[in-house]
């Protein structure tokens, strides 16, 4: 049996429930995070390490600022929305050992963001982390065939390294959400942090971007990670891309037809609009 151990973090609306007989022994782990967000871009990435590597549940997260809903999981039970930490013992480019952090949901508010970006990363100082990524969606609004892969990072040594890994620098804009919020935290505490963003639409659940975005990453910390869930559920991305672009192309075409034959109405009408 499983003992778990309740946590009262230093924020009133945060609770963290760890499993103390999964604590690792571990020092200077990487920290990934996923959140969900548009195209489910990030979370879709981390989960599939999380699988792959037969990662260690290491502590659940709970907080109020969750939607306030009870999610319905496949076999049957429920639990309230939360974020969830695995741990990995893996070697890795910067040392050994990965967080793998993913979730049900973001805060609801830009309060609750930090709060709760501010407790992943007092868990993740516990463990000595320095290093941390976190993956997101760099939404363009239309949909492409190979995503581009975007960065930023909280240090110019950093972003010279994505350079080199031939990732497309950011040079302005704004990062939303959990994803941007932890890497600026990160540089305040003198931890180097990483964004790393894959091109996608925004209109769909993107796992050809999750699996462009992961095989970056992957390259980055020289992992060796079997790819043939998420190319499977890319594939699935292809597929209702081509439907859906192939109903926008019938949906035009009516659309052109309907003014077609508006237009070659007025000479009856006696007008011309």
């Amino acid at each position: 049996m499983t003992i778990t151990l309740y946590v009262r973090s230093n924020h009133p609306e945060i609770n963290v429930v760890y499993s103390t007989q999964n604590v690792p022994d571990t020092s200077n782990p990487v920290l990934i995070c996923g959140f969900p967000g548009s195209g489910y871009v990030g979370k879709l990435a981390v989960d599939h390490l999380i699988h792959e590597l037969d990662a260690t549940h290491l502590a659940d997260i709970y907080s109020t600022s969750f939607p306030a809903q009870l999610l319905i999981k496949s076999d049957g039970t429920a639990d309230l929305l939360k974020n969830y930490l695995f741990y990995s013992n893996v070697p890795t480019h910067y040392g050994s050992g990965l967080l793998l952090l993913s979730g049900d949901s973001q805060p609801s508010n830009p309060d609750s963001e930090y709060f709760l970006a501010e407790e992943i990363l007092d868990i993740a100082t516990r463990f000595n982390t320095g290093q941390i990524f976190t993956l997101a969606a760099y939404i363009t609004g239309s949909f492409v065939s190979t995503p581009r892969i975007f960065g930023t990072a909280g240090d110019l040594d950093t972003v010279q390294g994505l350079h080199e890994q031939h990732i497309n620098t950011m040079e302005g804009g704004s990062i939303t959400g959990m994803n941007g919020i932890i890497v600026g935290i990160a540089k305040r505490r003198r931890m180097r942090g990483t964004c790393l963003l894959a091109e996608t639409s925004g209109f769909v659940i993107d796992a050809k971007a999750s699996k462009s975005i992961l095989e970056t990453l992957v390259t980055i910390l020289h992992l060796k990670i079997d790819m043939t869930n998420i190319e499977r559920r890319a594939k699935d991305t292809e597929m209702l891309i081509k439907t859906i672009e192939q109903q926008m192309t019938s949906s035009l075409r009516q659309q052109d037809d309907q003014s077609s034959v508006v237009q070659t109405r007025p000479s009856d009408m006696g007008y011309i609009s």
